[in-house]
């Protein structure tokens, strides 16, 4: 389909939403003039009143006729004096697909790169171009993989889709901003129909009668139902768009393969999938590590980071490349599933290019160590920014698992809580063991209808896991309190805990470690024995 076909069916799309709303205002009216023909007295005030309250949010819809306009959003924009490597790779390969090159580039703290343009007249003048270049994308690809991303960007350029998403875009957005109306309306009339049943509820109590249970089922079902109308008009709108925007996707992957060649072209549309869910898990479990703690990494390290996870996780990540999504990532995402993209790319005739510009496309910045830096100011919250830095990710982890752990509620704090009156501490526990008490104290753990039914030793063996852990978990903790934890860091696989007697690069099964969860066993067995629990443990917790 041409750009002007596609054109033509996104105005049409878009003119249909203002017809249904015509069709939607001119039934309000019709019901309005039938009730005053026919109708009298508050029935026809009650039905007026309730007509313009629904054409209010129709209206509203139809008259906000400004598109969007593309915000910036956090991050870094570079000039041509800042970056001119980054610059002049843009130039190229704006030359080599044979559009213009964007007016701005920023960059992103996200894995994606992304490309806009504001036309004039409906997307039918040109306007100013952005190019979005996510910072951990650099990261994670090499050079020529870059070049193919940033030409599949362009492919949209050339062949107009930027302009045509104007229309798409306002579409989307006025649908969806009288969906909300209605929601927000049928939300607001439930609140109102609850606080005054519960009112006339708490009234009835008063007087000594019982009180009505609160029933708002029905409450703003009307609202609902207009939503409802605009929704299914947006599946089809987003339906209508899908294949068109699909076929962009594949079109601008042709692009990118004859420009980057079909190699680079191949494993970077293998390695962005790859990218995104490491980088998930880098913020996760790493860069927002300190956050409980109320501590960030060294300054540079919070997207800095990301690139040792990434060295040092290599051998998972091939498997990773391996494993493409087979289907998109939602009904009506844009983007064909990744495994169909390399499919088609890989089966192009080879073109010999497997051997161009394999160095890291970070290295394109004139200062990759400064631009991480300058990313956090740019892209964290202020919140955030506000809280000490950590001397290194050693410090970091050491004081994120003290925090997790003074804060830990197991579900054997609560139940031990609940069992004695008292806060749940360690030595509270033990004298519970040492009193016989332990599985009186197992029958308040949360626990399957399975395991609440079993009697004996085979209750014991539903609920000893959960005894396990959280036992193991208070122990940490009262190491932790007194300073006699520490935590050994690494990029490659898990953190591992070092206990008291346990030296730096001990491995996590050493004699200290086998101490633990011996005496933890011992604790928790069908015959408690606190003894070497508490042998363990800082002298402040011994009995007297």
């Amino acid at each position: 389909m041409g750009a002007t076909l596609r054109a033509l069916r996104a105005l049409v799309l878009l003119l249909g939403f203002y017809l249904l709303s015509l069709v939607l205002l001119a039934a309000l009216i019709g019901l309005d003039v039938l009730v005053f023909t026919w109708g009298h007295g508050s029935l026809t005030a009650k039905i007026g009143f309730v007509t313009v309250l629904l054409a209010i949010p129709v209206v509203r819809g139809m008259f906000v006729l400004r598109t969007p306009k593309g915000e910036d959003g956090p991050g870094i924009p570079v000039t041509e004096a800042d970056e001119p490597r980054l610059w002049a790779l843009v130039r190229d390969l704006a030359a080599a697909a044979g559009t213009r090159a964007p007016d701005r580039i920023l960059l992103t703290g996200d894995v994606n790169a992304a490309v806009s343009e504001n036309p004039r007249l409906l997307g039918l003048l040109p306007g100013p171009r952005r190019l979005y270049l996510g910072v951990p994308l650099l990261t994670g690809l090499t050079e020529a993989q870059l070049k193919a991303v940033l030409a599949h960007e362009y492919g949209h350029f050339t062949g107009g889709d930027t302009r045509l998403s104007a229309l798409v875009v306002r579409g989307r957005v006025q649908i969806a901003r009288v969906i909300d109306q209605f929601h927000a309306k049928a939300d607001d009339k439930v609140a109102a129909d609850r606080a005054r049943q519960e009112r006339a509820s708490a009234a009835r109590v008063a007087k000594g009668k019982k009180a009505k249970e609160v029933d708002t089922a029905g409450t703003g079902a009307t609202y609902r139902t207009m939503a409802r109308i605009y929704t299914a008009y947006g599946r089809l709108y987003l339906r209508a768009s899908l294949s068109t925007a699909r076929a962009q996707e594949y079109a601008a992957d042709l692009t990118a393969a004859r420009i980057a060649g079909r190699e680079a072209t191949a494993s970077a549309l293998r390695e962005i999938p790859v990218l995104s869910s490491s980088h998930d898990f880098y913020l996760e479990g790493y860069a927002t590590l300190g956050v409980p703690a109320g501590l960030l990494p060294p300054r540079g390290e919070f997207f800095g980071g990301f690139g040792r996870l990434l060295a040092a996780r290599e051998p998972e990540l091939v498997g990773l490349r391996a494993e493409l999504p087979e289907e998109p990532a939602g009904p009506y995402d844009s983007h064909p599933p990744i495994a169909e993209r390399v499919r088609r790319i890989e089966a192009l005739p080879a073109d010999g290019r497997t051997e161009e510009a394999r160095g890291a496309a970070l290295d394109l910045l004139t200062d990759p160590a400064r631009t991480l830096a300058a990313l956090e100011d740019a892209v964290l919250a202020r919140r955030l920014l506000r809280h000490p830095r950590a001397a290194g990710w050693e410090e970091l982890l050491d004081a994120s698992m003290s925090a997790n752990l003074a804060a830990a509620q197991t579900p054997l704090h609560r139940a031990l809580a609940g069992y004695t009156g008292q806060p749940a501490t360690l030595s509270a526990l033990l004298d519970v063991i040492d009193e016989d008490r332990l599985w009186r104290l197992a029958e308040l753990l949360p626990m399957s209808d399975e395991a609440a039914a079993a009697k004996g030793r085979a209750h014991r063996e539903f609920v000893r896991p959960v005894l396990r852990r959280s036992l193991r978990t208070m122990v940490l903790a009262e190491f932790s309190s007194r300073s006699l934890l520490r935590w050994e860091f690494s990029w490659s696989r898990p953190a591992s805990v070092r206990l008291p007697g346990q030296g730096a690069g001990t491995t996590p099964d050493g004699d200290a470690e086998a101490a633990l969860d011996a005496a933890v066993e011992a604790a928790i067995a069908d015959h408690p024995d606190t003894a070497p629990l508490r042998a363990l443990l800082p002298p402040v917790t011994q009995p007297a």
